[in-house]
């Protein structure tokens, strides 16, 4: 008999999603969406990335009784880092390619004055959207490695069978689609077009989460390889 708090288990999946680097993920992948429904979908292909990864690792673990060291988790961890790192500056050269950013000096004559310098910036255009939600899914997956040890010797610790636990790690899963759906449908607000029409400060917004995301992701292979 399944004897799992099912409510519970769905309810620490989809407070598993709010995780700063999950979090810093979701916005630099959706801050090129111009509509919620796509930001949604990608909320959606992370946690289905996410929770294979996580049921993968339980199979091994659980299923077929393999110890994973927990130097080899700060591993996944870093690799997690590492990824965040790849997404930021990714995202930052992205922005510049597509909105060909230029920064120039303008010569301007103001009454009774000599000429002034003045620097100007400015975008052009260069849109191209694409559909695709393969990033999404990829993020996820090495997302999954960070934290999955943990998570796992919980379930092992509390699940009566591994039927079980593989079943909390499946709902838990499923908790984490929901969680980065809404998390992803609410970080995509800022970057829609009938929200925020100035694009400067669309670019700052991109901009301030690429810089972020290559930060935190330096902290994480530092605390786990370096410090």
């Amino acid at each position: 008999m399944i004897s799992i708090p099912f409510f519970l288990t769905l309810y620490a999946g989809f407070t598993h999603a709010f995780e700063t680097d999950h979090i810093l993920a979701v916005s630099n992948i959706v801050s090129n969406r111009k509509n919620i429904k796509l930001s949604l979908k990608d909320g959606a292909f992370w946690g289905f990335g996410h929770t294979s990864t996580i049921v993968f690792i339980g199979i091994i673990m659980l299923l077929l009784k393999v110890n994973i060291s927990d130097q080899t988790f700060q591993y996944f961890e870093s690799a997690v880092g590492l990824m965040l790192i790849i997404l930021g500056v990714f995202r930052l050269s992205k922005i510049i390619k597509e909105k060909k950013i230029t920064v120039h000096n303008h010569s301007h004559q103001h009454q009774e004055s000599s000429q002034c310098q003045h620097l100007h910036v400015h975008i052009s255009e260069n849109e191209k959207h694409v559909h695709t939600h393969k990033l999404a899914y990829g993020v996820g997956l090495v997302h999954g490695l960070a934290g999955s040890g943990a998570l796992i010797l919980i379930v092992m610790a509390q699940s009566k069978t591994t039927f079980n636990g593989l079943i909390y790690l499946l709902l838990f899963g499923l908790g984490s689609v929901l969680g980065m759906m809404f998390a992803a449908g609410l970080f995509s607000i800022p970057f829609s077009k009938k929200i925020i029409v100035n694009k400067y400060l669309q670019i700052a917004l991109i901009l301030i989460s690429g810089t972020l995301c290559i930060s935190y992701g330096s902290w994480i292979i530092h605390k786990n390889l370096i410090a």
